[in-house]
Formats: C-alpha cells, sequence, structure tokens
C-alpha cells in the first residue's frame, strides 16, 4: 500500500494514462482528465484531504466504465476499498443510457456512504460542465435534463457531508439560475 500522498498520485497517473485523449461533455473539446482532476479535488476538499483512499477512488471512478481497466487490476495496484468504491461507481455500459440513468436513480441510495460522495460529486462536475455562456438551444436543453436527473440521482445522498451537499446544492443553483437567464 502506498502512503497518502503517493496513493493519490498514482491513481491520478494511471487515471490520466488510461482517459488520454478522451474529452469530455460541456466546456468545448476539454480533457476528460478535468473532470477526475475536480471530482478528486471536491472529494478531498470536502473531506479535508481525510481519506487517501476516497481521493484516488475519485480519480478512478470512471476507469472501468471508459477503459480496459479491471477492478482486479485497481485492488492490486491500490488497495480493495478503493477497487470497490470504483466498481460501485461504474455503470453497465451495455445497457441503453435511459435504463443506466434509472437504475443510478434506483441503485444510488443501497450504495456505501463513500460511494454516494463520489457520485455527489461527478453530478457537481458534470453539472457545472454544462453551464456555458452563451448556450444554444441543446445545451440548455441538456443542462435541464442533467440537472433534473442529477438531482434525483443524488436525492438520497445528502447528509452524508453537508460541506458537499452545499456544494452541489449550489451547483444545481447556478444550472438553474443559468437557464432561467437564458430562456431556459
Amino acid at each position: 500500500m502506498f502512503p497518502p500522498v503517493r496513493l493519490v498520485s498514482e491513481a491520478a497517473e494511471l487515471a490520466a494514462h488510461r482517459h488520454n485523449g478522451m474529452t469530455r461533455k460541456g466546456r468545448g473539446s476539454e480533457p476528460y482528465i478535468n473532470h477526475l482532476a475536480e471530482v478528486a479535488s471536491l472529494l478531498a476538499e470536502v473531506t479535508d484531504g481525510a481519506d487517501a483512499e476516497l481521493v484516488a477512488a475519485g480519480w478512478l471512478h470512471d476507469t472501468i466504465e471508459d477503459t480496459e481497466t479491471t477492478r482486479e487490476e485497481l485492488a492490486q495496484k491500490f488497495s480493495e476499498r478503493v477497487a470497490s468504491l470504483v466498481v460501485e461507481c461504474t455503470d453497465d455500459m451495455s445497457l441503453p443510457k435511459a435504463v443506466r440513468r434509472q437504475r443510478q436513480i434506483e441503485d444510488t441510495p443501497h450504495k456505501s456512504p463513500d460511494a454516494r460522495l463520489i457520485k455527489t460529486a461527478d453530478k457537481v462536475s458534470n453539472i457545472g460542465a454544462r453551464i456555458v455562456p452563451h448556450p444554444s438551444k441543446d445545451e440548455r436543453d441538456d443542462l435541464a435534463d442533467y440537472a433534473a436527473w442529477a438531482e434525483k440521482v443524488v436525492a438520497d445522498c445528502q447528509g452524508i457531508n453537508p460541506r458537499l451537499d452545499r456544494i452541489f446544492d449550489d451547483t444545481v443553483a447556478r444550472a438553474k439560475a443559468a437557464l432561467a437567464e437564458t430562456g431556459g
């Protein structure tokens, strides 16, 4: 097992290598690693950096879903807990998007408290990325749809970490304000 700072650094490095060349939705063609960094940073912020495995899992939360990374690889390189948290946050990409979304709403309340923190930080990052200046109609519709869905996913995550709850609520409020400004 790595010392805490090295654990987070190794997780960031693996995430960067595995997601190399990927871009995220919103904010133009921003590198996908920026999303992973934002999720990990949020987790570090709201826990005062007290849980390196949680922050490492934040860096890695999409690796199984989006790359060839396996649970076994994560458990061997990092820890059983990191691997378990990543698995808890992994969608079954073989399912249609609507089914995956409904499963997140139904399954998130039954996840571990730490997985629910990762899910909340993920939604904060994804909503924030969709708040863009001068959005097109499609961008407004996507923001409205995503924020409404994210609120349903995160509804049963509230109360675990009041700081993250406030950040999520503030991000949703920013999204609603942006939609009101642009007529969405």
